[in-house]
């Protein structure tokens, strides 16, 4: 999910629309726009810097921020509080390293709130498969049906696939059917 952004009539050229997001503060937001706390309340008067509400639209000084860097193989996601990369990397089942690559000048000891991030996908390797062909797991597919429509045994698709979960099968997923 990328951070709102909208250009709207009633902030002045030069400047854009941003609604306002758990844990921010003039202070973090200033830091991410490159801008100072001043220049924001002179943007916004009448604004109170100590009770920003979630959902409140504010302008902040200086051109709309670039477009977040490509996710490919991946998607977004939006730290909230209590987020670290350890913990996101168990929740999607990535190592912290592969977040880091796709999230390049990310300061891992330093997630904010509402800051967009790229979660690459889980890579799989592929099984070898010397006696059958590859086949990718549909919605609705278990070993059991796999094996039955490609008549083989159900201990001969388990062996052909050492490491998977045959409890777990993922869409998308390869595995080896043999043949032999």
């Amino acid at each position: 999910m990328q951070e709102e952004y909208r250009v709207e009539q009633r902030c002045p050229q030069g400047s854009f629309a941003y609604t306002i997001r758990p844990g921010d503060t003039l202070f973090l937001l200033a830091q991410r726009f490159n801008t100072t706390v001043a220049a924001i309340q002179r943007l916004n008067p009448g604004i109170d810097p100590n009770n920003l509400r979630i959902g409140q639209v504010i302008c902040i000084p200086g051109a709309i921020p670039p477009p977040l860097p490509p996710c490919e193989n991946g998607f977004y996601y939006t730290i909230v509080a209590g987020d670290t990369l350890f913990l996101l990397a168990q929740r999607f089942g990535v190592s912290v390293d592969a977040i880091i690559r796709a999230n390049p000048g990310i300061d891992p000891n330093n997630l904010r709130i509402g800051q967009t991030i790229c979660i690459p996908r889980a890579v799989t390797p592929i099984p070898p498969c010397p006696n059958g062909f590859y086949y990718s797991v549909r919605q609705g597919d278990t070993l059991f049906l796999i094996a039955q429509r490609y008549n083989v045994s159900l201990q001969a698709l388990i062996n052909a696939n050492p490491g998977i979960d045959p409890n777990n099968l993922r869409i998308g997923q390869i595995i080896c059917v043999p043949t032999f």
